[in-house]
């Protein structure tokens, strides 16, 4: 178990990538052609875009790919100067037993708008020598100039039946016996997010030889769902203290955060909407005082107080 499962079983190769069908369908098509547009991908955090990156420069630069390649990340390299001194001298040498150039530039949305501005006049100089991918969470952040030099690729939280499948592949080649009910866990909690997944996973490995669903429990730090389930349940059949026992017990004994609390009671009142086991007025009267006790937590007012506040609106 040496190292970070997360770097250990990364995708290699397009094939290898979980998920994202339709997106790794067009970008072998780049591959066969031997040449490509610029490309922003987006979509939220560990659904797949540094890896597919990554693999697809390897497959189209083919084994030099390491000298015709050039990643940045866009947090700590978020000036003007980045795309002045890095990226132009990258830019203007020939590639080396390539097509062309990939330059990868990573969270492009933390960039500053003179930054992208910038990077704006290199992507219309060096169309010829050179291609970016760029990668960013918030496409919004991005000015439309860059936008309109990209093919848009839009990468969808993962399913929680591809999440399962690799879980299972890594926990079996690792060695380590699982509870399905564990797996199960994880993939709730992850929403979609295979870098969590992993890292959810390689903690609970650690408790012992059998991955189980109280081990990873005792790592994500969150309420069960049966807890939240009928700590809604009393809150709106008027046991105020029963669903504050509930809560009290939750964040007190387990250390569930406020944050992941009013997360957890959204998605409980929104499951039972879509399963129509709750009012559609309800659900509205509902979502406004989450919404509500959501924004004073994040402010920084005392989660329990907001939230036992919360609970008295549910009656």
């Amino acid at each position: 178990m040496i190292g970070p499962w997360v770097e250990k079983y990364r995708p290699q190769s397009l094939d290898d990538i979980v998920g994202q069908t339709q997106i790794i369908n067009r970008l072998e098509k780049y591959v066969n052609e031997e040449s490509m547009p610029n490309l922003m991908f987006t979509g939220p955090a560990g659904v797949g875009k540094t890896t597919t990156a990554l693999s697809l420069a390897k497959a189209v630069l083919g084994d030099y790919w390491k000298q015709n390649f050039l990643e940045l990340n866009a947090s700590d390299a978020r000036g003007i100067d980045t795309v002045r001194n890095n990226i132009k001298n990258f830019c203007r040498l020939k590639p080396v037993g390539a097509p062309f150039r990939i330059i990868f530039l990573d969270e492009v949305d933390n960039m500053t708008k003179d930054a992208q501005h910038a990077l704006r006049r290199e992507m219309e100089m060096y169309t010829k020598t050179a291609s970016f991918i760029l990668s960013c969470n918030y496409s919004s952040k991005i000015i439309d100039p860059i936008q309109s030099r990209c093919a848009i690729f839009r990468f969808a939280p993962l399913k929680g039946e591809d999440i399962n499948k690799r879980l299972e592949y890594i926990a079996s080649s690792e060695g380590f016996e699982f509870d399905e009910e564990a797996i199960k866990t994880i993939v709730y909690f992850a929403e979609g997010d295979m870098r969590k997944s992993v890292n959810m996973l390689q903690s609970a490995a650690s408790e012992g030889e059998v991955i189980s669903e109280n081990a990873v429990y005792d790592v994500v730090s969150k309420a069960r769902p049966e807890d939240i389930n009928n700590l809604v349940t009393k809150a709106l059949t008027g046991d105020f203290m029963g669903a504050r026992n509930i809560l009290r017990e939750t964040m007190v004994l387990h250390g569930t955060s406020g944050e992941d609390m009013i997360n957890q009671i959204y998605q409980e009142v929104s499951r039972r909407v879509m399963d129509d086991k709750m009012e559609g007025k309800v659900y509205m009267d509902l979502i406004e005082g989450i919404a509500d006790t959501d924004f004073r937590i994040r402010e920084g007012a005392n989660p329990r107080i907001q939230l036992e506040a919360l609970l008295a609106k549910f009656l």
